[in-house]
């Protein structure tokens, strides 16, 4: 399989080298440049059906999802006759991201043992991601990470779950402003060539497509849980998430359409119901991760509602950057909803509640967006992102219950930190990168 640019300027490229490089050379995202179909038998185990759809080596996916406490890897949870939700946090850092990046930490540090290189990986993190990040790169002798998260607006657990820990291939920053902010950082990092060339730049945001293929299989496990067709309800940020859901209908699953959860950060909310990119100031929330105006993934689904027409993309994406506001077309497939503050906390009740079940602020988002956009006789199934004890705050403010931490949480809780602050400066942040991974 080859792979293209959104923004067709960027030679194609194998798996190892996308995987390698992460954003394509003329600012866009790989994506591959023809989708297979699922098999017309799947197998049972969660291992041999994503190496069956993705093509990853079982033995690097059995590895990978050793790490995980759960056999199912993504077990599925019936809470109603109408309502499902896949439990998507059971890796070593208690979210989503685990999925993907236990693979992908592995997939790296094997190429480039086999080349003979070294990466340093850049990512910016609303949250979670920079957690799971570190975690894949932890032991991986041809890797260093260098970790931005948005001064104070991550939480408490999610802050400590970076930066307590204490291996010299690990270094934490905390950006002052936002996670767009942080985002736009790393992404001006790759746009400059020799920089870029010098420390060898590699990334663990969504923006690389190993993040995205490494999460098609859990959907197609959890519509085969089911055992009928399903709607998906995706509490969204990056976009990332519910574009390999996207995918994997593309792919075959029978997967009738998806519900994207918006906090009051509700860009996505609003492109669904009138086709305008429209950013706005990003507010804090309960949800953390989901604080965010500018979806990157977002470009590689334009780019194929756009007749997969590169110039077309990167002309849409270069407006919307310049002015912050772009008409985009839509799939029919996508409904939305905004869930505040006050909803999601009043989710997590009812929640509890009703079926004695704990779940994080992210998914009650999907949660309570399932519930606005939902049509007579659907089946929802909700992916759970993040464990509760992730979030104990908005979850001990919605129940009044403390949620139990597992071990391995706790011991990072306990742990010193260690990151630095840096201003919002570009030149700034490339200074510390290469101080912090250049041989001295």
């Amino acid at each position: 399989m080859r792979f293209v640019s959104t923004r067709g300027r960027a030679p194609e490229l194998g798996f190892d080298d996308v995987l390698l490089e992460g954003l394509a050379r003329d600012g866009g995202l790989y994506v591959p440049d023809a989708l297979g179909k699922l098999p017309g038998e799947l197998p049972l185990s969660y291992v041999d059906v994503a190496a069956a759809i993705t093509g990853i080596d079982a033995g690097v996916l059995t590895e990978a999802y050793a790490t995980f406490d759960h056999p199912d890897v993504c077990p599925v949870v019936q809470l109603d006759d109408h309502l499902w939700v896949q439990e998507l946090w059971h890796g070593p850092t208690l979210a989503f991201k685990d999925v993907a990046l236990q693979v992908v930490g592995r997939l790296m540090d094997s190429e480039l043992e086999r080349r003979g290189e070294r990466r340093t990986i850049v990512v910016a993190t609303s949250g979670d991601t920079g957690s799971a990040a570190i975690a894949a790169c932890v032991g991986r002798a041809n890797l260093d990470i260098v970790v931005l998260h948005p001064a104070d607006r991550v939480s408490e657990v999610q802050r400590k779950q970076m930066t307590t820990v204490d291996e010299p291939n690990v270094h934490n920053v905390a950006i002052e402003g936002t996670f767009d902010g942080c985002q736009d950082l790393v992404k001006a990092m790759f746009a400059d060539e020799a920089f870029r060339n010098e420390l060898q730049l590699g990334a663990m945001n969504s923006i690389n497509w190993g993040r995205v293929v490494a999460q098609i299989p859990y959907y197609v496990t959890a519509q085969l849980a089911v055992g009928h067709p399903c709607t998906f309800a995706v509490p969204t940020g990056n976009f990332g998430n519910v574009l390999a859901g996207w995918y994997a209908r593309r792919m075959g699953a029978a997967i009738e359409r998806f519900i994207i959860g918006s906090n009051t950060n509700d860009i996505l909310a609003r492109w669904v119901a009138d086709g305008a990119l429209v950013t706005g100031e990003v507010v804090p929330t309960w949800s953390p991760s989901m604080d965010i105006q500018v979806s990157s993934n977002l470009e590689r689904l334009l780019f194929e509602l756009l007749d997969r027409d590169g110039a077309r993309t990167a002309d849409l994406m270069v407006r919307f950057r310049e002015i912050g506001s772009v008409e985009a077309p839509r799939d029919p497939s996508f409904a939305a909803a905004r869930i505040d503050d006050r909803e999601t906390l009043n989710v997590i009740r009812d929640v509890h509640e009703r079926y004695g079940y704990l779940i994080d602020p992210h998914t009650a988002v999907g949660v309570g967006a399932a519930r606005k956009a939902t049509r007579d006789g659907e089946r929802i199934v909700c992916l759970a992102t993040a464990h509760p004890a992730k979030f104990p705050d908005a979850v001990r403010k919605a129940t009044g219950i403390e949620p139990p931490v597992p071990e391995r949480l706790a011991a990072a809780l306990e742990g010193e930190e260690r990151f630095d602050v840096l201003q919002n400066d570009v030149e700034l942040v490339k200074g510390y990168v290469s101080a912090k991974t250049l041989p001295s």
